[in-house]
């Protein structure tokens, strides 16, 4: 084995791409905090797909310069992604890492292949969410699964986010035996959100939205996974009870035209304003009353996260790690794919909303006390730990 169990340790995070949303918040500071902790820590990232945004500006300002593998991205395509192992396992055999951890799907195919191939010590996966449901068609869904299978086998250990998706990984989908399931609660930089004073920004006058309007977000990427058509046909039915109501899509994506045109579709081309992609987080959940998730499938939801901290109430689908997050009242939780009861708890929410908006502000500390990076890393450096010390 071309590795020696021995300090300083050496780290590497392979994801897919850093793009806006998703994990990219969490892997890049993770990977400054590992090497504040003593390890040497880097960070591998392929390229960002059109009309995502990128966030290598973050990883600039915490001085981690990614390695780049530009054949990493976003599709899987076993024949392809062959050039892919084949550069990783160079790269792996170079650097000589005691641990690889590997995120998102092509990365966590590619990645864990190379490091087994490399005989990488420790290889670890974490699944941030899963494309088991809601992504493709039946025989897609049971290639895909077939393919984590077998690197679940590759693995020493699969990280799952939440008890919900531990659950689901071990024992519903099977990826690998439960036994060799484990959960790590991830996290993000959420300092400049700890002591935001709501209401509070400028979002309101940008986007030209009155400081009497109640105001409704959904935040995250234009795709169909998080299922904006069905946050339109439930706001439209808010906005029918309620018509001072305004609605803010904030992100960018490929649905962005056919979203356009279904909100003038339903009537209510005039109250939704489709924003773009944002990075001043404060100024959104300082202009927010509610913010709505509707996705058919989830992991632990930025959005979500980002919500809880700063006190905004939340009206999410019940999936994923969602239930977890919201469990004992911490949001309004409702069925996947249903317009009414979303457009129910939303309307519940505006009508009682002092209320709502003391309960949320309870939750504030607790939410930043489980997922700031700090905590994040002190759990994820433990984990190594148990596994470095055997």
């Amino acid at each position: 084995m071309p590795h020696s169990l021995r300090p300083p340790f050496k780290v590497m995070h392979i994801i897919s791409r850093l793009n806006i949303g998703g994990i990219s918040p969490y892997v890049i500071p993770i990977t400054a905090l590992l090497r504040q902790a003593g390890y040497q820590s880097a960070l591998v990232a392929g390229s960002v797909g059109k009309r995502e945004g990128d966030m290598s500006y973050l990883a600039e300002q915490v001085g981690v310069q990614p390695l780049p593998v530009p054949s990493l991205g976003r599709e899987i395509s076993p024949l392809r992604d062959l050039a892919t192992v084949r550069d990783l396992y160079r790269l792996l055999r170079r650097e000589k890492p005691h641990i690889v951890h590997t995120h998102t799907a092509k990365a966590g195919f590619a990645g864990r292949l190379a490091a087994k191939l490399a005989g990488v010590p420790l290889i670890f996966h974490t699944y941030h969410g899963h494309v088991f449901h809601s992504y493709f068609g039946a025989a897609k869904t049971r290639f895909y699964l077939a393919l984590e299978q077998f690197c679940g086998a590759l693995s020493t250990r699969i990280i799952t986010v939440s008890p919900n998706l531990q659950r689901e990984i071990g024992t519903v989908y099977r990826v690998a035996p439960p036994r060799k399931v484990a959960m790590v609660v991830p996290g993000y930089d959420l300092s400049a959100l700890r002591d935001l004073v709501r209401p509070s920004g400028d979002f309101r006058a940008r986007f030209g939205v009155p400081e009497s309007a109640p105001l409704i977000g959904i935040v995250g990427r234009l795709v169909p996974i998080k299922h904006h058509a069905l946050f339109l046909e439930g706001m439209a039915r808010v906005a029918h009870a309620l018509p001072a109501a305004r609605f803010a899509i904030i992100g960018d994506g490929e649905l962005r035209a056919t979203l356009e045109a279904q909100a003038a579709a339903l009537g209510i081309g005039q109250s939704v304003i489709f924003t773009g992609w944002q990075n001043d987080l404060p100024a959104i959940y300082g202009a927010l009353d509610c913010l709505v998730l509707c996705s058919k499938n989830e992991g632990l939801p930025s959005a979500v996260i980002e919500a809880l901290v700063t006190g905004v109430p939340v009206v999410a689908t019940a999936v994923g790690g969602v239930p977890d997050m919201l469990a004992d009242g911490r949001g309004a939780l409702v069925p996947p794919n249903d317009a009414e009861a979303l457009a129910a708890a939303a309307l519940h929410t505006l009508r009682d909303l002092p209320a709502a908006r003391t309960h949320a502000q309870s939750l504030r500390k607790p939410a930043f006390d489980l997922y700031h990076i700090t905590p994040s890393a002190e759990r994820l450096i433990a984990f190594y730990a148990e596994f470095l010390g055997a």
